[in-house]
């Protein structure tokens, strides 16, 4: 077929599309035909066709048309955020050998809607495609909800089980608190036993989670913390190795310092953990560097706002490592990066106003409830008389 033939076809099915874009409460094929000057046969052959691929969707056997959810995902999206959303979230799994099938959703009238999907190379596999609504996914309709039932709230995810799949779906959260997206990992349910299948991803997926809210401006990752936790966890304090093991995700540390007029002021920043002491970087335009070069005693908090509610607190002298030889502060900036991105980016290292390493003159790390009565012997201190 020449492109001649092609090209009437192309118009009449864009100027299609228009038309149903601008009316969202449907159109009679009655009213359709006079604005698109073709043949009732024709039209009905485009509605068909477009009807079949998701695009168009009809209440009744004779009722109006009106978009269906891949025409309904233009209309939603993409925003600027949804780009660099989509960026972020290529960029992430781009290097990562995925075992099941991981969507981006977002929210829609219809459900959420799949922005996009990255599929593992397995024969038996989920398949979520981009621009339709997954209105049956229960774990990404509980994350994307106003108000998300009060265990979700808690653990920071939800998690779908039916005969057929199993989802589990995590907030990405623009501002660290309210989602505004969600990953959601869906595998065949004859593969995974419930349980196995959690304790496999939930890492993995809250740090890729944590990693697209930072890139999208978040200071933090603490998603619907603004409610009320009401875990009961029993409280016990952490290990050397079990801290060491939880400073590794890409949490933010908040750090407490004491401003000129004596008055506290606290700030997220990134950290890294080496086991003995923690490395953090102040950007340019950052106040805080100018009070802890008045007085460097600080104090780093490292927490989760979800059961089993661990938390890492540290008191010590911030050290001015500034003279760090160039390639060493790159080296620095790229391994936070990495943490907190999910990618190496040497050009932040001009952004860098001054970095600082703190060595802990007090570290104790814990988890659930603290006034449950945690066993005090297992108490860490890294100097003898730590108050």
């Amino acid at each position: 077929m020449s492109d001649i033939a092609i090209t009437p076809t192309v118009e009449r099915t864009l100027k299609l599309v228009e038309l149903l874009l601008a009316r969202p409460e449907g159109l009679t094929p009655q009213e359709m035909q006079p604005q698109l000057d073709i043949s009732r046969s024709t039209l009905f052959l485009m509605l068909r066709t477009l009807k079949t691929l998701g695009y168009v969707e009809q209440a009744e056997k004779r009722g109006r048309y009106s978009p269906g959810p891949r025409l309904q995902a233009w209309r939603a999206s993409p925003s600027l955020s949804s780009q660099d959303l989509l960026t972020a979230f290529y960029q992430d799994t781009s290097s990562r050998n995925l075992p099941e099938t991981l969507a981006l959703l977002v929210p829609s009238p219809e459900g959420p809607l799949v922005l996009a999907q990255v599929e593992p190379n397995r024969q038996v596999r989920s398949v979520l495609a981009p621009g339709q609504a997954q209105a049956w996914m229960q774990a990404g309709v509980e994350i994307l909800q106003t108000d998300p039932p009060q265990a979700v709230k808690e653990r920071g995810y939800s998690l779908g089980h039916s005969l057929e799949s199993l989802e589990l779906a995590l907030p990405v959260c623009g501002d660290g608190i309210h989602p505004e997206a969600a990953l959601a990992l869906s595998a065949p349910a004859y593969r995974w036993d419930v349980d196995a299948y959690t304790d496999a991803f939930l890492g993995d997926l809250r740090a890729m989670a944590a990693r697209l809210s930072y890139q999208l401006g978040a200071t933090l990752y603490a998603p619907f913390s603004s409610g009320l936790q009401t875990s009961t966890q029993p409280a016990r304090l952490l290990s050397s190795d079990e801290i060491d093991r939880f400073l590794q995700g890409p949490w933010t540390a908040r750090l407490a310092c004491i401003r000129p007029d004596g008055l506290p002021h606290v700030i997220p920043v990134w950290q890294e953990w080496n086991g003995k002491e923690f490395s953090i970087i102040a950007w340019q335009g950052s106040q805080w560097a100018e009070y802890i070069r008045l007085n460097p005693h600080v104090s780093l908090t490292v927490d989760e706002p979800w059961t089993p509610l661990r938390r890492v607190v540290a008191r010590g002298q911030a050290i001015d490592i500034k003279e760090h030889n160039s390639a060493q502060l790159e080296a620095l900036v790229n391994k936070m990066t990495r943490r907190y991105l999910g990618y190496e980016a040497p050009e932040l290292v001009s952004q860098v106003r001054s970095a600082y390493r703190v060595a802990p003159e007090y570290l104790r790390g814990w988890q659930g409830t603290p006034w449950r009565g945690a066993e005090r012997t297992s108490r860490r201190d890294v100097s003898q008389d730590a108050r």
